[in-house]
């Protein structure tokens, strides 16, 4: 992968051949030369990155695809951030105290929503770069064609006057009054190649790769750990998940087998089903994500639902403290890994129709995001004694005295089986393409057993290592959204953000305004979320350490 520079070294067009330059030239002329140095400091120019070899996450510059509406964006924003985080947060909101839960998810969700915006400015940036490049391709054409021209003086100075009144960096064509506008779709990847430079794209992937990882685990834990909960119980002729019910893993499960190996059989039986996919290309249909969205949403509005009706009654188990910092550790991942979506964001904000409000879009989200993951928490904790609440939310309603109806006892414990399952190979195709754009050399191409064989069994058999050593799904989440999840979510945005403006000062000038800026345009405002982010870091980590010690 080559190291990116500023970029804006040849992205201004040049005076015509053969011309004296005009006002209007010379301006273009001397920005072009402040743009160049910042080039050269960089030692290296920006090129674009070859679009074959940048893939989902890691994504090429695209089209937009089909156009939605902003009202539609919104739905999709909500949805892909609402996901299966969701479901460990009541466990964590328990452990760590109603109040404190509160407090500190409505700081992370703020948090969230600046490196949000961050993202999104720097979308712009890398837009405004890239059409601007174009736009000097295009004039050099027209320069080359028309250089022989003698005849036409008359018309070309009379264009040229015009030329001179309009704005340098007004982009010249009908439909695109403003050059910082998102139309093209430009991935993380394919921005991290434009402004960090060599090291720091490594590390960029590197973040991305440990994220991916962790979903896997989480995942590949999660299906067989839902199923033996449920076939476990109904094997034993229970009706669900006991509310009294301390299970090990060596308890029995199906006559001479633990529940261990119940949950170890479900996860060979779940690697060999889904685990040849990431040896092959898979895409997530639109058929596929229709249902799987509405499974969602059907339980989670039954879970919703059934609390509530139960604290009606006075049915209510649940005494939540108000604070207790024990658990404010895997609360901190719980709530950063519920927040995750800044790596899916140009796929999502690309194709709005209309991106004039985009801001307030995006913060309309964020506060329906916190007022149903607050919805969802504090009917579940209320509504559950916080020592009976599971790790997956799903499976406190597998219980006779909570649902009576088998069908949707069943439903909702299995929820996270058919959820997850269908996400899991297209995470593991995207990990096995980050893989090999990060060990992509230019013009290199892999041995076919390298291609086909090393890098899907590498994707393939840590995350299934990991899941068959654990299933504490707290954990796991809490881990992977504290440390990878902190570098996507904080750290890359505050470096991008950071990045991209310096580089449209040199390129276009330091009074230039990218109409998709950021509200937090301050430099503080950066080393705020990165201080933050450092913060998270050291208080998981001495937090892990001080557990294990006392342990």
């Amino acid at each position: 992968m080559r190291a990116a520079g500023a970029g804006a070294g040849q992205l201004l067009p040049a005076a015509a051949p053969g011309r004296r330059q005009r006002p209007r030239q010379r301006e273009q002329a001397s920005l072009q030369g402040a743009a160049a140095a910042a080039a050269r400091a960089r030692k290296e120019p920006w090129q674009p990155t070859d679009p074959s070899s940048l893939l989902e996450m890691a994504g090429e510059i695209t089209e937009p695809g089909e156009l939605y509406s902003p009202y539609v964006g919104l739905v999709y924003m909500f949805n892909l951030i609402v996901g299966t985080g969701a479901l460990t947060m009541p466990k964590a909101f328990a452990a760590a105290g109603w109040l404190v839960s509160l407090v500190l998810l409505v700081f992370l969700g703020f948090m969230s929503f600046v490196t949000t915006t961050f993202v999104v400015e720097a979308m712009a940036a890398a837009n405004a770069q890239l059409r601007w490049k174009r736009m000097e391709t295009h004039q050099e054409e027209e320069d080359d064609g028309s250089s022989t021209a003698s005849d036409s003086d008359v018309l070309t100075q009379d264009n040229d006057v015009r030329a001179e009144k309009r704005p340098i960096l007004s982009v010249q064509r009908h439909g695109s009054p403003n050059l910082f506008e998102i139309t093209d779709r430009v991935e993380m990847g394919q921005m991290a190649s434009m402004f960090f430079n060599k090291v720091g794209v490594n590390l960029f992937y590197f973040c991305i790769i440990i994220y991916l990882y962790g979903d896997l685990a989480i995942y590949a834990a999660a299906v067989p750990f839902s199923l033996m909960q449920v076939t476990c119980a109904v094997g034993n002729d229970s009706c669900g998940v006991e509310a009294e019910a301390k299970y090990n893993d060596t308890d029995p499960c199906w006559g001479p087998l633990h529940r261990v190996d119940a949950y170890r059989i479900y996860l060979a039986v779940f690697t060999l089903l889904l685990g040849p996919f990431t040896f092959f290309d898979v895409q997530k249909t639109k058929y596929l994500q229709i249902l799987t969205s509405l499974m969602r949403w059907i339980a989670f509005a039954i879970m919703i639902v059934l609390a509530l009706v139960r604290i009606a009654h006075g049915r209510g188990e649940g005494r939540p403290p108000l604070a207790d910092f024990s658990g404010v550790r895997n609360l901190f991942g719980v709530c950063i890994y519920s927040f995750m979506s800044q790596h899916s964001l140009p796929s999502l904000i690309t194709p709005i129709s209309s991106k004039r409000h985009l801001t307030r879009l995006v913060f309309l989200d964020y506060v329906l995001i916190l007022a149903f993951y607050g919805l969802l928490s504090f009917t579940a904790i209320f509504c559950f004694r916080g020592d009976s609440l599971l790790d997956m939310y799903t499976l406190n309603f597998a219980r006779c005295d909570v649902v009576s109806l088998a069908a949707v006892r069943f439903f909702l414990g299995l929820f996270p089986v058919f959820t997850i399952s269908t996400n899991f190979p297209i995470i593991a195709v995207t990990l096995r393409n980050n893989w090999k754009t990060l060990f992509h050399r230019e013009g290199g191409t892999y041995p076919w057993v390298v291609d086909h064989v090393v890098f899907p069994t590498i994707t393939l058999l840590p995350p299934v290592l990991v899941a068959f050593c654990t299933h504490d799904l707290e954990s796991l989440v809490g881990i992977t959204g504290a440390y990878a999840g902190t570098g996507i979510q904080y750290v890359i945005p505050a470096f991008l953000v950071y990045l991209c403006r310096k580089d449209t000062q040199l390129a276009f000038g330091y009074g230039t305004v990218n109409k998709h800026g950021s509200p937090f345009r301050r430099t503080f405002w950066v080393g705020f979320v990165l201080l933050w982010a450092f913060s998270c870091f050291f208080f998981v980590t001495a937090n892990i350490v001080l557990s294990e010690t006392k342990l």
